[in-house]
């Protein structure tokens, strides 16, 4: 089987040298030492994945983006930058441009090379996604049981690779599916809001959950595992992040046909932070203003995030975690929501259990 194709792109020969002796192994690695070099090599080869530096003499690997960026030959090709400019403000620039991530220097070897897989995975399953869209036009029928499972994949890619960069949450994105598919089922068996709920497609309302998060990937890596509390500026870039989610899915939504699934995931990720008085984000919708998978989801993103631990304090106990929450009937949550949570609270708990042995009791 033939190795992904890199290119890295760096003036220090000595951090050349480096980066290609740890991914060597598993892929066909190129380097070059400047923006000249590397135009230069890019029409004798065809890169799966673009490593750059930031700080460059000459073209500085923003530039390189941007000229990237602009060629539809090559726009399309994933760019990372491997930097030691470790500030937010050059880490957003770099997203802003197009860069699928951001890797500081110094970087651990093993979790470089899982990031690099997990790219190279998530941009592959788009290829072949698009490549199928095509062949749709001829065989429509015959190709919605492939998309629909390829989606999913994408989904779960995207979703790992938001998870893998916060370790402390591990195994979040499953537990999430499973307190959702609970919550809905025992909303259907109680009749709540059962005229909007029995509408919903479960067949891509569970699975589209998974993205809830997805505008993490957007997040520097300080600001995700910083062991404190967030500043103020800290505080509001993160609450970005429901931003950056929807828009990361209106995207995919542009690569692909438009489906129930990323309209699911949309609403997930621009409302799980929403309060039922108000004085949520992104935009401090009140009540039933706030779409019902986001004030569902609002309640499960709570529960766990109360009883996982996290870089700047550690978890509490699910008994602490269910009294907070159904303390916070109309305020924080929708009240008759809250009704059902105490109906699946120790499902939740045995879950939680189940998924990961880290939590407190």
């Amino acid at each position: 089987m033939q190795k992904p194709v890199l290119v890295v792109v760096d003036d220090n020969a000595v951090n050349l040298t480096f980066v290609k002796n740890i991914l060597k192994e598993k892929y066909e690695v190129f380097t070059t030492d400047s923006a000249v070099s590397f135009f230069e090599l890019l029409p004798h080869i065809s890169p799966d994945l673009i490593l750059l530096d930031v700080a460059m003499p000459g073209m500085n690997g923003y530039e390189i983006l941007s000229q990237i960026k602009e060629d539809d030959a090559i726009g399309s090709i994933p760019v990372i930058f491997i930097t030691a400019k470790d500030d937010l403000n050059s880490e957003l620039e770099g997203l802003k441009l197009g860069a699928i991530d951001y890797i500081t220097k110094p970087f651990s070897p093993p979790l470089f090379l899982k990031r690099i897989e997990n790219h190279l995975t998530m941009y592959q399953a788009v290829k072949a996604l698009k490549e199928h869209n095509i062949d749709l036009r001829e065989a429509v029928d015959e190709k919605n049981t492939e998309i629909s499972e390829l989606q999913n994949a994408i989904l779960r890619i995207v979703a790992e690779l938001v998870e893998f960069r916060e370790d402390a949450n591990n195994g979040r994105i499953k537990r999430t599916q499973k307190y959702l598919k609970i919550f809905v089922d025992m909303m259907i068996e109680k009749g709540v809001y059962y005229d909007e709920v029995s509408q919903w497609n479960l067949e891509y309302f569970i699975p589209a959950a998974q993205l809830y998060d997805v505008g993490k990937i957007a997040i520097s890596d300080i600001l995700l595992n910083k062991p404190a509390k967030f500043s103020h500026e800290e505080f509001e870039l993160m609450k970005k992040h429901t931003i950056f989610g929807v828009a990361a899915i209106k995207e995919i939504e542009q690569q692909t046909k438009s489906n129930q699934f990323l309209q699911y995931a949309k609403i997930f990720a621009g409302s799980h932070h929403e309060k039922w008085d108000g004085t949520g984000y992104p935009q401090g919708l009140k009540e039933s203003e706030i779409p019902l998978p986001g004030r569902v989801m609002s309640i499960i993103d709570v529960y766990d995030g109360l009883i996982s631990a996290r870089p700047y304090r550690r978890a509490i106990s699910r008994i602490v975690a269910e009294r907070v929450i159904i303390g916070s009937a109309g305020t924080s949550f929708d009240p008759v929501l809250i009704e059902l949570f105490k109906h699946v609270k120790q499902m939740f708990c045995d879950i939680s259990y189940q998924t990961d042995n880290r939590y407190v009791s």
